[in-house]
């Protein structure tokens, strides 16, 4: 059987790739802060709940020993955790600033640092890194957000290259709005300190943002999407979820750039 390790398993896509991943029968290692709080996935045969912070170095060194320890390899690694940092990047406080990155992008090298070591000593693996449709797109009150998605995307794509050498595979996921807690418990707003500079426009873009939470597919729609990049030999770079993301990276491609400026501000 095969293994995969999944960061951020405690909700939304992760908890669906999981469950999808031991349906299809693959030894499961569900990563999150909390594994003791955890109690559905970890009943499941051949998953396996463990404690790990993408920011602390030391948790992913621990969760990736136990993984190989219990099933003996690692094929590859889902790198989902993450939040949304919502509001005008100039009123945000630094701190908050400082934490989206350490999450969304360091946490995701901290982990692809720690588990390169087995993948190049086995020959084989696979990382598959959730970025966003917001890694290619830029969307109002997200520019931190965007800016660490855009980050994982040229890391990613640059990435593949160093790793194509030693059988390691890289593979993106973008996806469009899916009904998750991106826009419940893992959404941090700041709309409030700029209510001085923004108020209005930040009050009224924030609704409309807000309203999308309601749209789009399910978690467990996104699930075989995931299954697909981990399990394909193919050198498949970019995997795009949802119908509002397919529809905005074609634009992006096939149209002038201020199209696709002018779409975004009449939805937005």
């Amino acid at each position: 059987m095969k293994t995969v390790l999944i960061t951020g398993s405690s909700s939304g896509i992760g908890r669906a790739a999981a469950k999808y991943f031991q349906k299809k029968n693959w030894n499961v290692a569900a990563t999150m802060r909390s594994p003791e709080k955890e109690t559905e996935l970890a009943a499941l045969p051949n998953v396996i709940c463990l404690g790990l912070d993408v920011e602390r170095p030391e948790t992913i060194k621990a969760a990736l020993a136990e993984t190989i320890r219990k099933f003996g390899t690692i094929d590859a690694v889902v790198n989902n955790a993450g939040f949304s940092l919502l509001g005008p990047f100039e009123t945000t406080p630094v701190a908050d600033i400082q934490r989206q990155f350490d999450t969304n992008l360091f946490g995701l090298m901290n982990v692809v640092r720690e588990a390169l070591p087995h993948f190049r000593c086995q020959d084989h693996g696979t990382f598959v890194n959730v970025a966003s449709v917001g890694g290619r797109v830029g969307f109002p009150l997200y520019s931190l957000y965007n800016s660490t998605k855009f980050a994982v995307e040229g890391f990613s794509e640059a990435l593949q290259h160093e790793l194509r050498q030693f059988n390691i595979r890289v593979k993106i996921i973008e996806p469009g709005v899916i009904r998750t807690d991106f826009y419940g418990r893992s959404m941090v707003k700041t709309e409030k300190e700029g209510e001085g500079l923004y108020g209005e426009w930040a009050r009224r873009s924030l609704k409309r943002l807000m309203a999308f939470g309601n749209t789009g597919i399910t978690p467990e729609a996104a699930a075989p999407v995931i299954f697909k990049a981990a399990s394909s030999n193919s050198r498949r770079l970019r995997y795009a979820i949802g119908g509002d993301a397919k529809m905005l990276l074609f634009i992006r491609r096939l149209f002038p750039f201020r199209f696709l400026q002018w779409v975004l501000r009449r939805v937005m």
